[in-house]
C-alpha cells in the first residue's frame, strides 16, 4: 500500500484540486468565446441569382426564396444585427468602435456622418474586409446627403445646388444623379434624401423642394426615381411631416396639433416606387385616430404600421430618425418600441451594442416581438440581395 504523510496528500490534493479548476475554468472560457465571439472566415450566405432594386417591392417568388433561404442561415444574434445601424465619423462613432461592433456582429450597416470622401471610401473598404472575416452579412452604408446637406456631410462631394436653390425638375434629375455619382463612387448604397416636408420650419424648411404640393411631389418623385435608378436606395422623410411644426426634433420632441396635413405627400411616392421612408420623433395629439399618447411617431404602432403601413401601403424599408435625438433619446426602451412600432431599421442608438441586447432580450421571451424582428430583418437581407450585396 502506498503511503503519503499529510504533508504530502496535502500538497497532490492541491495540486489535484488546481488542475481541475484550470482545466474547468478553460473548458468554461472555451464556453463563453463560442456563444460570444463570432465564427471567423465562415461562409457568408450567397444567393444564386441576380436581382435589382426594381424588384424589391415585387412579388417574385425567385427572390422570396432567396430572401428566406439567406434568413435561415443566421443565428438570432445575426437576425438582430440587421436591425441596428449606428453613426461613424466626426458626429458618429470612431473607426475603431465600429470594427468592434463587426466583430461582436451587433450591427446590419453604418451611416457616414460628416467626413471627407476619401475618408468613407476607406472606412467601407475596411469594414467590409472585416465582415467577410467574420462572417457577417455586407452591411447598408448610409448618408444624409442630401441636396442642401451633402456638401457639409460628405468633404471633397461635387458641389451641387441646395435643395432651395433648385429652380426646374431638369435641375433636380441633375443633382440627384451627381449626388449619386458620389455615394457609388465611395460605396454607399443608401441615401437619407429626400426631405418631403413642407418648407414651413426653420429647421427643415430649406432642404425641401418648397412649399406648393404641385412642385414639391414631382420634384421629390424626381430625386427619388434618379437615385433608384443609380442603383441607390433613396429615402422620404420625415413621416408623417416636419414642415408644419415650430421645432426641432434634434432638441425636443415635438408635437402635430390635429389633422396630419403633410402624409398627403406621400402617396405619389409609395405608388412611384420610393424604397426608404424616415419616421420622425413628432407625437400626435388632438387626433383621435392616430393620437401617439405622448410617444414620438418612431415608436407609435398606429403611425408605422396602422398608418405607413396599412393605410398607405407602403412596403418598403421603414428607418427611424437618428435615434440620440431631443426627441427620443428620455423615451425608455425606444428601440424596442420602435421595432414593435413596425420600424426595421434602429438608426444611431446612443450604444449599438447595448440596444442589441436590448432587443435580444425582448426577442427570446416575447412571439409577438421576435415576429416583427424577423420580418424587419427579412425586408433589410431582401434590400441587400437587391443591391447584389450578396452575390
Amino acid at each position: 500500500m502506498l503511503y503519503l504523510s499529510k504533508s504530502n496528500f496535502m500538497k497532490k490534493s492541491f495540486s489535484g484540486l488546481f488542475l481541475s479548476l484550470l482545466l474547468f475554468q478553460s473548458c468554461a472560457q472555451d464556453q463563453t468565446n463560442r456563444e460570444t465571439t463570432p465564427e471567423q472566415n465562415k461562409p457568408r450566405p450567397k444567393v444564386n441569382k441576380s436581382f435589382s432594386l426594381n424588384d424589391y417591392l415585387s412579388e417574385n417568388k425567385d427572390l422570396n426564396a432567396q430572401v428566406e433561404s439567406v434568413f435561415k442561415q443566421l443565428n438570432e444574434n445575426q437576425i438582430i444585427a440587421q436591425l441596428i445601424m449606428p453613426a461613424v465619423g466626426k458626429y458618429g462613432q470612431t473607426k475603431e468602435t465600429i470594427d468592434q461592433h463587426i466583430k461582436d456582429g451587433v450591427i446590419g450597416g453604418v451611416l457616414m456622418l460628416n467626413g471627407t470622401k476619401d475618408e468613407f471610401t476607406g472606412f467601407i473598404k475596411s469594414f467590409e474586409a472585416k465582415n467577410k472575416e467574420f462572417g457577417n452579412l455586407p452591411f447598408l452604408y448610409s448618408a444624409d446627403a442630401e441636396p442642401s446637406l451633402v456638401n457639409r456631410k460628405i468633404n471633397g462631394s461635387t458641389l451641387v445646388k441646395k435643395a432651395s436653390e433648385i429652380s426646374t425638375y431638369d435641375q433636380v434629375v441633375e443633382v440627384a444623379k451627381t449626388i449619386s455619382d458620389d455615394l457609388n463612387a465611395i460605396g454607399i448604397n443608401y441615401n437619407f434624401a429626400p426631405v418631403v416636408d413642407v418648407a414651413g420650419n426653420a429647421t427643415v424648411g430649406y432642404r425641401g423642394f418648397g412649399s406648393k404640393p404641385e412642385q414639391l411631389i414631382p420634384w421629390s418623385n424626381a430625386f427619388i426615381q434618379e437615385t433608384q435608378k443609380q442603383g441607390i436606395i433613396a429615402t422620404a422623410k420625415h413621416f408623417p411631416g416636419h414642415g408644419l411644426v415650430s421645432g426641432d426634433t434634434h432638441k425636443s420632441l415635438q408635437m402635430i396639433d390635429g389633422e396630419l396635413k403633410e402624409i398627403k405627400n406621400y402617396p405619389e411616392l409609395i405608388k412611384n416606387g420610393v424604397l426608404s421612408i424616415m419616421v420622425a420623433h413628432i407625437a400626435v395629439q388632438k387626433n383621435s385616430k392616430y393620437n401617439t399618447n405622448g410617444l414620438p411617431s418612431t415608436c407609435s404602432e398606429k403611425i408605422v404600421t396602422d398608418l405607413l403601413r396599412k393605410e398607405l401601403g407602403f412596403k418598403g424599408l421603414i428607418v427611424t430618425d437618428a435615434m440620440n435625438m431631443g426627441g427620443v433619446v428620455t423615451v425608455p426602451q425606444s428601440a424596442t418600441k420602435a421595432i414593435q412600432a413596425g420600424c426595421d431599421i434602429v438608426l444611431m442608438p446612443l450604444d449599438a451594442k447595448k440596444t442589441h441586447a436590448e432587443l435580444l432580450a425582448m426577442y427570446k421571451k416575447d412571439e409577438p416581438f421576435r415576429a416583427k424582428v424577423q420580418a424587419a430583418a427579412m425586408n433589410v437581407i431582401r434590400m441587400k440581395i437587391c443591391l447584389g450585396l450578396l452575390k
